[in-house]
């Protein structure tokens, strides 16, 4: 039996989904213990992030396995929380107005819901810009979603901040992701974020760790935004270290709390693959850190970020 999702909850954390499942099979082991993970998200009162394509397909599964478990109210209340994102045709590339409208049957029947609190268009990059706001395109199959009341709310998801940029101008989303460009090391996307805000759209900031530099720390292989960080990016995240050490903290709680406590954002999206990693999560954002860590930090040269968006105009790659 579906159920009705509505009524979003706000929440500063968003559990970020893109694993979860990943390489399961259905009634193995290995996929109770990430129903036994999606289950524990759905039990805080925290907005959880999926999308259509995440894992194959296996990250909705698992979350729609773990709400089927719930009943009444508890199980409203938790399909409520769930975002999730309609995404290209794996096997053509394909993304048009039926692509969505497919991507979207195929989430409601793997979570198990009958309508969803907020549906992203998620990294349109195989369409221009023009195609997809064109009759028939992406963006008018999402307005129709919602139009339809199948969709609370519509947002744009997607990392380069000029492409995304031309998606808020349009006026048509209510909310926007962007990811690896609000964080410690880059702060690129804080005009859009700026811009979005004041048309009153649901601003959400993912991957505020950039990778694993600002999870794990500087050290050979580190990586930020996909790709290795320079000499010159681990040498400025390892000053950046022993400022959080001289004032108490470490560098991953930094890395989170740079994003919740900007005024811009209104969920942060972070990764969590275990019941451990949410409690470890949700400690860390509920102990601030000192301001006057915050004012060193500010003094700081910017930082050599790896992100150059200047390629990403809309048109199709």
């Amino acid at each position: 039996m579906s159920v009705h999702a509505s009524e979003p909850v706000q929440g500063r954390v968003v559990f970020g989904t893109s694993s979860l499942g990943a390489g399961t099979e259905p009634g193995t082991p290995a996929e109770q213990e990430a129903i036994r993970t999606a289950a524990a998200m759905l039990q805080r009162d925290v907005l959880v992030d999926t999308s259509n394509a995440y894992a194959d397909g296996r990250s909705e599964q698992v979350l729609g396995a773990a709400l089927a478990m719930l009943d009444g109210e508890d199980r409203r209340a938790a399909a409520a929380r769930i975002i999730t994102k309609v995404d290209r045709d794996p096997e053509t590339g394909g993304f048009d107005g039926d692509r969505v409208r497919r991507s979207a049957d195929e989430s409601l029947t793997r979570l198990g819901v009958d309508r969803l609190t907020v549906l992203h268009l998620h990294d349109p990059y195989t369409v221009s810009f023009a195609e997809a706001m064109a009759p028939g395109g992406a963006v008018e199959a999402l307005i129709g979603l919602r139009d339809s009341g199948v969709v609370d709310r519509i947002g744009i998801a997607a990392g380069p901040v000029p492409l995304v940029r031309r998606y808020v101008d349009t006026g048509a989303f209510d909310a926007v992701l962007c990811h690896n460009r609000f964080t410690l090391v880059d702060s690129s996307a804080a005009s859009l974020f700026a811009a979005a805000r004041a048309r009153g759209m649901t601003v959400f900031n993912a991957a505020p760790y950039g990778g694993d530099l600002l999870a794990r720390g500087p050290r050979p292989g580190a990586s930020y935004g996909y790709r290795p960080a320079s000499a010159e990016l681990l040498a400025w995240t390892a000053e950046l270290e022993r400022i959080c050490a001289r004032s108490g903290a470490r560098l991953v709680d930094a890395a989170l709390h740079f994003s919740l406590r900007s005024p811009l954002v209104d969920g942060t999206v972070v990764g969590v693959s275990s019941p451990a990693r949410i409690d470890a999560l949700l400690a860390s954002a509920e102990h601030p850190l000192a301001e006057e860590l915050w004012t060193v930090v500010r003094s700081l040269a910017p930082a050599p970020s790896p992100v150059d968006d200047s390629a990403y105009d809309g048109e199709a790659s």
